[in-house]
């Protein structure tokens, strides 16, 4: 089997790497999900918009560190995946732990991506097929439009394909379409805020409280967290790129990261002005079902959720690979056949276990939570561990690259200064 020492993506340095605009619409498909519905919740839940927008600013300074220091430990271990990195950096131990997290951390989003992607097929099939009649005699909608037929229909037909190439350098195409789906949404929920207001608008925006604001404001880091992770798929997109010095993908990072923050908060904050702390924790179960708009929207936020799986089931089959792997498999290249046969085993795998959960498990909400806190460990802690652990490997008989060991003023004085070229055997 494949191991890890195969980037994801087409390797640096090629002409097919990736450009700049091609490594911002990815990554910014990483991280524009299923928690861009829940955003207007959780500015209610933290008690206004003004809480919700402090805690997302203060998010953003650690999203973009973590981000750097995960591209500035890719460039000096060489390793082109993010459990790579986290090995290469912190040791064995604590690269297995990142493994099981991440593996855990990556099959929990395929199920709740494709649970999403099941509502709102199912929204979609009701108002084209309402459950009534002129007479008003229910009627048992067709076979063909229950959630079991459709969401499979769709896995198999749409979602496996774009699942099973080894690289998703592709990706860059379709991640321009669910970008521009995820825009269309924030769009239609702000506009519908002045243009529908009042026969929308189910209470008044709700005053915070004094005494339980700290606490509804923490309450809302996870589903941030979830909303802005794009972290596991960084160091894949860094290893892509054609151009990888430090500086470059810092601008990547922040440009990204800002994109996202606007179209979070312009989705959250226009929802909440809308609804209230009754907006549905899915903004767009909120809205009218027949309204031809919102429709529209549902259905381009479906493709766009499409877009992201296929990314996180490449991700998820290289850690399983890491898993699998022994040292001595991983130094020994497989067959091309082989490789095929496992990484088209793998992918249905994934997606069948992943499906199975997501028809039978009515409720997704408290998978997503999960999720939140669960990102908490790629977005803090991982990229802090490794940062550490560069001081001590930096320069000391490790790792020296030359000019990837630029660091800038974001890792401040723990940068490398040196400009020559060292390495070490541990």
């Amino acid at each position: 089997m494949e191991g890890e020492g195969r980037p994801l993506l087409p390797a640096a340095g090629r002409s097919a790497g990736l450009s700049s605009a091609g490594a911002v619409f990815i990554l910014l498909k990483s991280a524009l999900g299923a928690g861009l519905l829940s955003f207007p919740w959780a500015f209610g839940r933290a008690g206004g918009a003004v809480p919700a927008l402090l805690v997302e600013l203060g998010s953003l300074v650690f999203l973009v560190s973590g981000l750097a220091v995960l591209g500035y430990a890719a460039a000096l271990s060489a390793q082109p995946t993010y459990q790579g990195v986290v090995r290469a950096v912190c040791g064995a131990a604590v690269g297995k732990l990142c493994e099981v997290c991440f593996l855990l951390n990556l099959f929990m989003i395929s199920v709740a991506l494709l649970r999403v992607v099941g509502d709102q097929l199912e929204k979609l099939c009701d108002s084209l097929y309402p459950n009534g009649t002129l007479s008003g005699a229910p009627q048992l909608p067709p076979w063909y439009v229950d959630q079991r037929f459709t969401l499979s229909a769709l896995c198999v037909l749409v979602i496996f394909p774009l699942s099973v190439p080894r690289e998703i350098g592709f990706q860059k195409y379709s991640s321009i379409l669910g970008t521009l789906a995820a825009c269309y949404l924030t769009l239609v929920i702000v506009l519908k805020y002045y243009l529908q207001a009042e026969s929308l608008r189910l209470t008044e925006p709700p005053q915070p409280s004094r005494s339980s604001s700290w606490t509804s404001i923490f309450s809302v880091i996870p589903t941030i967290c979830f909303g802005f992770q794009c972290h596991e798929a960084c160091v894949a997109i860094y290893s892509s790129m054609r151009n990888q010095s430090f500086s470059h993908w810092v601008t990547v990072s922040v440009l990204s990261m800002l994109i996202c923050l606007l179209i979070y908060s312009l989705t959250g904050l226009y929802g909440y002005l809308t609804f209230g702390k009754a907006v549905a924790s899915d903004v767009l179960m909120s809205y009218p079902g027949n309204d031809p708009a919102v429709i529209v929207a549902r259905l381009l936020f479906g493709v766009s959720i499409v877009t992201i799986y296929p990314i996180v089931v490449l991700l998820g089959r290289s850690v399983v690979k890491d898993l699998w792997a022994t040292p001595k498999r991983g130094a020994v290249a497989a067959p091309e056949a082989q490789e095929r046969r496992g990484r088209v085993a793998l992918t249905v795998t994934w997606m069948a276990a992943t499906l199975g959960i997501a028809l039978f498990v009515p409720d997704i909400g408290k998978v997503i939570e999960l999720i939140g806190g669960i990102s908490a460990f790629f977005i803090f802690i991982f990229p802090g561990k490794s940062w550490h652990g560069e001081g001590g490997k930096r320069c000391g008989g490790h790792w020296c690259q030359g000019p990837r060991c630029s660091p800038g003023p974001i890792l401040g004085a723990r940068g490398c200064a040196c400009g020559g070229r060292c390495s070490g055997a541990g």
